[in-house]
C-alpha cells in the first residue's frame, strides 16, 4: 500500500533535489527511500524503476529549463537575446546541475515526443537566432555552437576548474560578446577540404 502523502510528483521533485546535492548518478530509489524513511517498494506505486525516475526527472527539468530560457528570451531580439539566454543557460546548469544533468539524458523518441520541455529547449534556441538571419544548414552549426559553448562552461565553472585570477563573469560577457560578433558576422560554408588518397 502506497503510505500516505507520497506521489510520482513528490517522488521526482525529491529526486530533482537530490540531483542537484548529490549529483545525478547517486539518485537511486534506495536513497530516495532512505529520504521520506520508506521501503523501497513503496517507491514502486509511484515510479516502476530507476529509468521511469530518470525520466520523468529528465522531463520535469526540461520543462523547468526551458522556462527560464523563455522568461529570458521574452521581449529581447538580437544580442540582447542572446545574452539573456545564455545567462539563463548558466544560471540553470550551474545551479541545478543534477537536473541539469538530467536534461541531457538519452530518452525514447517517444519520451521526447511527448515532453513540452524538450520540444521548447529546441524551439527557444532556434528562436534566438532569427535575429542573425541564418538559413539551413548554418542555423543548426550554429545551435550546436551554442550549446557546445554554453555547455562547456557551464560544466567547467561547476567543477571549479577555471583556475585564472580573471572574474569569470568578465569571460563569459566577452564570449557572448564574441558569439553574437560570429553570428552577425556568420561565415560563407566553404567546400570541405579535399583528403589525399
Amino acid at each position: 500500500m502506497a503510505r500516505a502523502g507520497l506521489t510520482a510528483d513528490r517522488v521526482v521533485a525529491a529526486a530533482a533535489e537530490l540531483a542537484d546535492s548529490v549529483g545525478l548518478d547517486a539518485v537511486t530509489l534506495s536513497a530516495l527511500a532512505r529520504g521520506f524513511g520508506v521501503k523501497d517498494a513503496s517507491l514502486y506505486s509511484h515510479v516502476s524503476s530507476l529509468r521511469d525516475l530518470r525520466s520523468r526527472l529528465a522531463v520535469r527539468s526540461a520543462a523547468e529549463f526551458s522556462d527560464r530560457l523563455g522568461t529570458a528570451l521574452a521581449g529581447r531580439s538580437g544580442k540582447a537575446a542572446l545574452a539573456g539566454f545564455a545567462e539563463a543557460y548558466r544560471a540553470y546548469a550551474v545551479g541545478h546541475p543534477g537536473r541539469y544533468a538530467a536534461t541531457q539524458l538519452e530518452l525514447p523518441p517517444e519520451t521526447l515526443a511527448a515532453s513540452p520541455g524538450h520540444l521548447r529547449l529546441v524551439e527557444y534556441t532556434y528562436a534566438l537566432l532569427r535575429s542573425y538571419d541564418l538559413d539551413e544548414p548554418d542555423r543548426t552549426d550554429a545551435v550546436r555552437l551554442l550549446r557546445s559553448t554554453f555547455h562547456g562552461f557551464a560544466a567547467l565553472e561547476a567543477a571549479a576548474a577555471f583556475r585564472a585570477e580573471r572574474d569569470l563573469d568578465t569571460s563569459w560577457n566577452r564570449m557572448v560578446d564574441a558569439l553574437d560578433a560570429l553570428l552577425t558576422g556568420w561565415p560563407a560554408a566553404s567546400a570541405s577540404p579535399r583528403v589525399a588518397p
